[in-house]
């Protein structure tokens, strides 16, 4: 009895100093965070015993960069915000200052050199952009030399689910990111394989490709994704108004795909679109090779004005690249735009040379401004009424 006593002593011994072992390794019990409520109230926390002063940030919030402040109890800091509607949410702690992500959850998301944590509201538009039980596509990470450009580049290529046991031949959606993105973007910001996935196993949508490149003609890949090079990742904005990129995806992109992927070689099996910055180069696009795509799609964009991006501002040669659009025999021409967006006039002043004009377009307009709630709506749109 004494013995077994004994042995129960030690191992009791044991088990607190693996114990303590663990802790001193790994340091204390992360809490959870961020907790959805039955109610869609959202609770996040953060253990942070030395700050003293905790904030939380978050893309729901009116303004950008609006802080509020968080409860502290011993070191834990709380905060509950009211119920939000069914949504993917991004934010972040703020601790003395210091924009932090949230510890307690592995989700992230990279919008150019900001990293922000993330979390989804159940509902209606989560259910959209969640990975859902379906069949589900592949997304490869492709390098492809743009003899435009003159350097090895990266891009993202999805292909719908069967793909890999197909004989079939796809069409391609050329996706464009916008001014400060990368050929990242619209995965993780855009949720682009999730949404074709639930589209597709939904009949919605067409099983297509999707390329997503990086649109930024100075730059091979996004940060740390290519070889350094001094001036790789500085912002070139004369650049984007030259048209190098838009030749490149035709000339370097198009034929890569084309070339390596079981796809549709056809004006009618292509598509272009893009936001902001991508929805210019889609404009741009349309203007300069309407022999190549049949469909366009532009998210908040309409700026045809493109002096201030180091190019030209020539109504008469817009006229009559707009007329040999219409020749060309454009399937769709597709605008959204958000009614508190900062380019929404711009894409009035768009509507109304393509109204004056005669121009045949679809128009979306939601609430909400130049955001990626609203870009990922419009893809959501624009994906079925591709290739039809």
């Amino acid at each position: 009895m004494k013995k077994a006593f004994t042995s129960f002593i030690v191992a009791l011994i044991m088990l607190f100093s693996s114990g303590y072992s663990a802790f001193s390794q790994y340091g204390p019990r992360i809490p959870k965070s961020p907790e959805i409520n039955a109610n869609n109230s959202v609770t996040f926390r953060l253990l942070a015993k030395s700050a003293v002063k905790v904030g939380l940030s978050g893309n729901w919030m009116p303004g950008w960069g609006t802080v509020m402040d968080m409860k502290n109890d011993t070191g834990l800091w709380t905060l509950t915000v009211d119920p939000l509607p069914s949504e993917m949410y991004t934010y972040v702690f703020v601790v003395d200052g210091v924009r932090t992500i949230d510890p307690g959850n592995p989700l992230t998301v990279r919008d150019g050199t900001r990293i922000e944590s993330m979390f989804m509201v159940p509902g209606d538009k989560a259910s959209l952009y969640a990975v859902n039980d379906v069949p589900h596509g592949t997304l490869q990470k492709v390098w492809y030399n743009s003899a435009v450009l003159g350097m090895e580049r990266l891009m993202y290529v999805y292909t719908p689910p069967g793909y890999a046991t197909s004989s079939q031949k796809y069409p391609v959606l050329y996706l464009l990111h916008g001014a400060g993105g990368d050929e990242d973007a619209w995965t993780t910001l855009g949720r682009t394989p999730q949404i074709l996935d639930n589209l597709i196993a939904a009949g919605k949508a067409l099983p297509m490709l999707v390329v997503m490149t990086n649109g930024n003609p100075w730059q091979a890949a996004a940060p740390g994704a290519g070889p350094e090079k001094p001036d790789q990742g500085t912002p070139n904005i004369g650049a984007m108004g030259q048209g190098k990129f838009e030749e490149s995806l035709v000339k370097d992109v198009v034929a890569f795909i084309e070339k390596n992927y079981r796809v549709s070689a056809s004006k009618e099996n292509r598509a272009v679109s893009g936001l902001s910055m991508g929805g210019m180069q889609t404009m741009n696009i349309a203007n300069t090779y309407p022999e190549v795509f049949s469909y366009y799609g532009v998210m908040s964009m309409g700026l045809m004005d493109m002096s201030r991006f180091g190019g030209k501002n020539d109504p008469e040669a817009r006229l009559k690249s707009l007329e040999a659009l219409k020749k060309s025999g454009v399937k769709l021409y597709w605008i959204g735009c958000g009614k508190e967006d900062f380019l929404y006039n711009s894409v009035t002043d768009l509507r109304k040379f393509l109204d004056d004009n005669k121009f045949k377009y679809e128009y979306l307009e939601t609430s909400g401004g130049h955001t990626w709630p609203n870009w990922r709506i419009y893809l959501s749109e624009l994906a079925p009424k591709l290739f039809k």
